[in-house]
């Protein structure tokens, strides 16, 4: 089998900006809603989706808003967007998709988990984590634990990773850290870009094994001098942003692999849904309906 974790709060966004602007009789926006259970429904009408979670940020801030005051916050969403989050997990709870909601965590967060959690378990083929978002990469695992890109039809694996990032998964957070992430609210080191952090992490692996003296890093990087030098004045914020960049996989997560297993969508629900959100025609989309 195959497990399929799904970036939801990724897909809200995609289908906000993605789907022309709609409002219910009561004047509420629904576009995002209607784009989410279009998507969540193509998907598990795939033939090999049989085990699926989605993740969604319940709220955007999250701990590492305590560590970094800079980290990206609710601030700057449009209301009509922040006003679908809630509305769009019920919307995948009513398709029985197991919903993770996310307060204290990130939504990254619960996909790493289930990822670290069901990559050896028994009968799982592979874990397929349904997002772009580069800060996924550190998860995959050989071709075991793979990032999808859905709308691309992109698949990327470890050797992915390295052809896309010029570094391994594991040292993902370390290349976040040094190139900075404007959508997560870090800068990263001061003249440190996306070669030369590849460059010199691609031989050293961590920052922590970067040596002071360029002369010793055994790569040949324009400007290594100012390069070393703003690394060493910055290392203690490098580290700090490697925390931010890294995906907790201790996210308590209730379910087991068997609740995981997609059996049907909730007609009740869906159909209010659907009705409510002017959109019945998804429910025509439908290739199984949840017996129980």
């Amino acid at each position: 089998m195959k497990v399929h974790l799904v970036d939801g709060t990724f897909e809200l966004f995609r289908a906000f900006y993605g789907v022309p602007p709609a409002q219910d009789t009561e004047g509420r926006p629904v576009n995002a809603l209607r784009g989410i259970v279009a998507t969540l429904l193509s998907l598990v009408s795939e033939a090999e989706v049989s085990h699926v979670a989605v993740a969604f940020d319940h709220v955007i801030e999250s701990f590492r808003n305590e560590l970094f005051g800079g980290y990206k916050t609710g601030d700057g969403v449009d209301t009509d967007l922040l006003a679908q989050f809630q509305p769009a997990e019920d919307a995948a709870a009513a398709l029985g998709i197991v919903v993770w909601s996310m307060v204290e965590f990130e939504a990254d967060d619960a996909l790493a988990a289930g990822a670290a959690r069901w990559r050896d378990a028994p009968g799982v083929e592979q874990v397929v984590i349904c997002s772009p978002d580069k800060d996924l990469s550190q998860c995959v695992v050989g071709s075991r634990v793979i990032c999808r890109d859905r709308l691309r039809r992109v698949d990327r694996d470890a050797a992915g990773v390295v052809q896309r990032f010029g570094v391994t998964p594991e040292s993902i957070p370390d290349w976040l850290a040094l190139v900075g992430d404007n959508a997560d609210g870090y800068p990263g080191i001061p003249g440190w870009g996306e070669k030369s952090a590849a460059a010199v992490l691609a031989r050293h692996l961590h920052l922590e094994a970067i040596p002071d003296d360029p002369s010793r890093w055994g790569v040949d990087v324009r400007s290594k001098d100012r390069l070393a030098a703003a690394l060493r004045a910055g290392r203690e914020q490098a580290l700090l942003y490697r925390r931010l960049a890294t995906l907790r996989t201790d996210v308590p997560l209730a379910e087991t692999l068997e609740d995981l297993e997609w059996r049907g969508v909730r007609r009740p629900e869906l159909e209010s849904l659907c009705h409510a959100i002017g959109a019945p025609e998804l429910l025509e989309r439908v290739r199984r309906w949840r017996a129980d």
